[in-house]
């Protein structure tokens, strides 16, 4: 199945100025099954235990949050990392136009894609996770929501449309921008069109990343995907996945023993990322990354994919920043 067609070419957004913000995902959500894999309204109540942590999730009525729920996480996830990089001031509320959250996350503005949207931030909204956290003697028990109640989704009298939303992220959204963990993801994400190849590719690029090459037993691997599907079953959406070849970045392999293999399409060689970047260079890269409208820890990234340790690696860096073209 070929991924989505790239529906927004020319992204013309309009009140806010998102075309240069860099996609990026958390990495607690990326390393947990907890959004569905399903199509139609999941109502399961779902528990993970990991030692002796456990998380127990129970949906709204209108069932579990899905993989492509995700996208308005993503999408908030950005804006936030993108202001906080260029050192603007950030917080939890946030507010969009619908329609530049749909052309970002390369959805259609048709009627049904505003319903559709609706539905999200209520499975958001609504869904509870419960989490224990052991401190000393005592143990907490924690209750939250991925988006706070207490959201506002503005609507046009005449089309019945989400004109702009506002909503509240929850703490644990917050928790994991503040502590910058999080990646960069790949554009194409948002045009895969399979809930399982979607999942897949988080997974990859939480575990795998950079590396030449990482391995998953099949049975451990759906385990991390979440999907409820038997066995067999996954084995051959594991297959197609592989036939189809569009997963971004990384190619798979199923072997005759059931080993999955992840491997970047194009290897990069691995350098050291103790090459320091003095503070006086930080600064400077920080102020061309804003001029030039540039992720500043995307810059980093692919620097250090690159850089064949240098002697002045601060100098060097700066230098590299200076060679990238303007996005504004």
């Amino acid at each position: 199945m070929a991924l989505l067609p790239d529906r927004h070419p020319q992204q013309d957004f309009f009140v806010l100025d998102i075309a240069d913000v860099v996609p990026k995902d958390d990495t607690a959500s990326m390393a947990h099954p907890i959004f569905s894999l399903a199509t139609k309204p999941d109502m399961r109540h779902l528990f993970y235990q990991n030692g002796e942590s456990t998380l127990k999730i129970i949906p709204s009525g209108n069932g579990l949050p899905t993989i492509f729920d995700k996208d308005i996480l993503i999408f908030c996830i950005s804006q936030l990392m993108h202001k906080k990089n260029n050192g603007d001031p950030i917080g939890k509320r946030v507010r969009f136009s619908a329609r530049e959250l749909m052309i970002a996350t390369n959805r259609t503005t048709d009627d049904k894609s505003y319903h559709r949207l609706e539905a999200a931030f209520q499975r958001l909204i609504g869904t509870t996770f419960t989490t224990n956290i052991e401190s000393g003697e005592y143990e907490e028990t924690r209750i939250f929501t991925l988006l706070e109640s207490g959201s506002g989704f503005v609507v046009k009298k005449k089309t019945r449309r989400l004109d702009y939303c506002e909503v509240i992220l929850s703490d644990w959204i917050m928790g994991a921008i503040e502590a910058n963990a999080v990646v960069t993801i790949s554009n194409d994400y948002f045009r895969i069109r399979r809930p399982i190849e979607r999942r897949i590719y988080e997974i990859a690029r939480k575990f795998c990343g950079n590396q030449p090459r990482w391995q998953i037993n099949l049975t451990k691997l759906q385990a991390k995907t979440g999907s409820n599907s038997p066995l067999k079953k996954f084995r051959m959406n594991i297959r197609q996945i592989i036939a189809d070849d569009h997963t971004p970045f990384y190619k798979l392999e199923l072997t005759e023993d059931d080993l999955v293999i992840f491997r970047p399409r194009s290897a990069k060689r691995q350098v050291s990322t103790d090459l320091t970047i003095l503070p006086w260079g930080e600064e400077r890269a920080r102020q061309l990354a804003r001029e030039k409208g540039w992720d500043y820890h995307a810059l980093v990234a692919e620097w250090r994919g690159f850089a064949n340790n240098p002697e002045n690696p601060t100098a060097a860096f700066v230098g590299f920043c200076k060679q990238k073209p303007s996005l504004r």
